[in-house]
């Protein structure tokens, strides 16, 4: 952890390496095609959505996704269902995770002591307000000698209850999901790689500018003003603020032997899987 790193922060670096590998590895992709269901974004949808049950509807995913055009939701929202169950879903995306870090041949050892670190924090989590975290807590862990699986169950977990926290503190500032988007691609991202994967019209994407700019957030070639950035900035404390209590719950000790245990194994992730999708803003926060 460096020395300007908050907790929050700095575990948030950890895991979330962890749990992307849903999105962006191979086995993973190829988990759900030997589930029977194939096209990468109805993967990602079923899978992030399964703990949700087959009965939310798209405005639910969504309002809970936050930053997906509801027309994107709506191509695979409830019509995966007639594909994939959630539980069959639940079960890949499980399944192609623990491959994906398998793959990685990280030490059991050090896997076995993130996984039980990581297994207590999530089950502290304060989950009041946190639907998609509290929808991921009530799936089971794995049993037996799992601990990759449990450490991407954990991560998962831990995941979504802080981007629960990130969508009310961009809430609390006054952004929507789709101005946040077009804010960030004013700052760190490329508007040409993630407006089309959201799925954001034209029309859409520069009525969201004009709004920021009327609150001097953008400046007149959409790239984020001092004040814009700075809003983001407030945005990622108050998030990191909101993630902090499940590690506050374990204590300092632990969190510092999770970060230890995981050095290594969030070092490959990063190399196999997360650099060749950099930029592509799938994973959130």
């Amino acid at each position: 952890m460096s020395s300007t790193d908050s907790v929050a922060r700095a575990t948030y670096r950890h895991l979330e390496p962890v749990h992307a590998v849903t999105y962006f590895a191979p086995q993973a992709h190829q988990a759900y095609v030997d589930a029977g269901l194939t096209g990468f974004w109805r993967g990602y949808f079923a899978g992030r959505a399964a703990c949700l049950g087959a009965g939310a509807p798209e405005p639910v995913v969504t309002a809970l996704f936050n930053t997906f055009a509801p027309s994107t939701v709506a191509r695979s929202i409830p019509s995966v269902w007639e594909r994939i169950s959630p539980e069959a879903a639940l079960a890949a995306r499980l399944d192609g995770a623990r491959a994906a870090l398998a793959a990685l041949e990280p030490d059991p050892e050090a896997v076995r002591v993130a996984a039980d670190v990581a297994v207590r924090a999530a089950t502290s989590a304060t989950l009041h307000g946190r639907a998609l975290g509290a929808a991921e807590a009530a799936q089971p862990y794995p049993g037996g000698d799992d601990d990759l699986g449990r450490l991407w169950r954990a991560a998962t977990v831990l995941r979504e209850v802080r981007g629960d926290g990130h969508v009310a503190a961009l809430l609390a500032h006054g952004l929507s999901g789709l101005e946040a988007t077009v804010l960030r691609c004013g700052d760190d991202l490329a508007r040409s790689t993630l407006q089309p994967m959201r799925g954001w019209s034209d029309e859409e994407w520069e009525s969201a500018e004009v709004a920021l700019r009327g609150r001097d957030l953008l400046d007149d070639d959409a790239r984020a003003t001092r004040a814009g950035t700075d809003l983001l900035a407030v945005v990622e404390q108050v998030t990191d603020d909101l993630a902090a209590q499940p590690w506050d719950a374990v204590g300092a000790e632990a969190t510092a032997a999770f970060l230890d245990a995981t050095a290594d194994l969030v070092a490959a992730a990063r190399a196999a899987y997360l650099a060749p999708a950099a930029g592509l803003g799938l994973a959130g926060r």
